[in-house]
């Protein structure tokens, strides 16, 4: 069951209660490069990103989020650290939210300032916690990183919001460290009714990364743990956006674009499924629609194994079937098996847009 929390909107998007689960992503560009960030939000938006973060490290950043908001589509949050004048000045330029830390930017009176300005707006304040960035006392009462020091540091921040008499937060507890990550979510999950902002912080590369992200994330999403998710990886975002509705769609929690069901292969494939699965793969890219699609290696228990696919294909010794349902609708040689696949896709999406 999912966890009750209250809800917070960031632009056009409402988080938490029951509301879908966000897929956000985060900026790589310079944000001070307008072109370059906005040309960026609009590829991730256009792979279903939802909620971006940019990071703003300098004032001319904070200024150029008036530009970049005026050019995209989804809620901007502005990512600051330490100087509270770049996030008044990124409320200014019109954000959608900030990701700050009150107890990292100075005195009461500074903090008030945000914090008037962000009333004023209706801004969200994600508070973030970092494993890697903990402050050294607790690193001395507790020894190293554990759950109950990264919660600790987090109702430490949430109390300076909370005494202003500002709920209008969001919480986020990363880690490098899967099983540190889940057990820190867990304890802070059971203390508050925030919305939570779930990822792995420093996953990796996009194949190590996404094992990380996969379990920390799937784990805490399994126990209705987590009302938007990022999928940290190194290099290319659009990756993340991309994995994070892989995670989604596994456990049933959000509905986005294409399923692919590809079988291992065995001694019984006799076609080359892996080119015919990465064809498959790369051509599902773009459809928004869901559909699940099955590619399987041989025609023994492909149809049977596959039946709750929209549609699907299995491979055969120079030819192969194509299925819908589990039910097979011809027979065609091997070398238009996928050409032949998608003009059944192509068929349903068609049937689906004129109901």
């Amino acid at each position: 069951m999912r966890r009750k929390t209250r809800v917070l909107t960031v632009g056009n998007v409402k988080i938490g209660g029951d509301n879908p689960i966000v897929v956000q992503s985060m900026t790589n560009t310079k944000t001070e490069n307008v072109a370059a960030t906005v040309k960026q939000i609009n590829e991730l938006a256009a792979l279903g990103c939802e909620v971006i973060r940019c990071a703003v490290p300098t004032m001319e950043a904070a200024k150029a989020l008036a530009d970049i908001k005026k050019q995209v589509t989804i809620p901007v949050i502005a990512d600051i650290h330490f100087d509270y004048k770049l996030a008044l000045e990124a409320i200014r330029s019109g954000v959608d939210a900030l990701r700050l830390n009150p107890g990292n930017i100075g005195g009461r009176d500074r903090v008030e300032a945000v914090v008037k300005a962000a009333q004023e707006r209706n801004l969200p304040i994600r508070i973030g916690v970092n494993g890697g960035s903990l402050p050294q006392d607790l690193l001395q009462k507790y020894g190293h990183p554990t759950p109950e020091a990264l919660v600790e540091a987090a109702w430490r921040h949430i109390h300076i919001l909370e005494e202003m008499h500002y709920k209008n937060i969001k919480i986020s507890l990363k880690a490098h460290d899967v099983p540190l990550t889940i057990a820190a979510y867990r304890l802070l999950a059971s203390q508050c009714d925030y919305p939570l902002h779930v990822g792995i912080t420093e996953a990796g590369t996009v194949n190590s990364g996404i094992i990380k992200s996969a379990v920390g994330i799937g784990a805490l999403l399994a126990e209705g743990i987590g009302d938007t998710i990022r999928v940290s990886l190194t290099g290319d975002p659009a990756n993340e956006v991309k994995v994070a509705y892989e995670i989604l769609k596994a456990l049933n929690l959000r509905s986005y674009g294409p399923m692919l069901i590809s079988c291992p292969t065995c001694g019984r494939t006799s076609i080359n499924l892996e080119k015919v699965a990465n064809e498959v793969e790369e051509r599902l890219t773009g459809i928004k629609e869901p559909i699940t699609v099955a590619v399987m290696g041989c025609v023994v228990n492909g149809p049977g194994e596959a039946r709750e696919a929209d549609v699907g294909l299995a491979g055969g010794k120079g030819e192969g079937l194509i299925f819908q349902k589990g039910q097979i609708l011809r027979k065609v040689p091997e070398n238009v098996l996928v050409e032949e696949l998608f003009k059944e896709i192509d068929k349903i999406l068609l049937e689906r847009k004129n109901k």
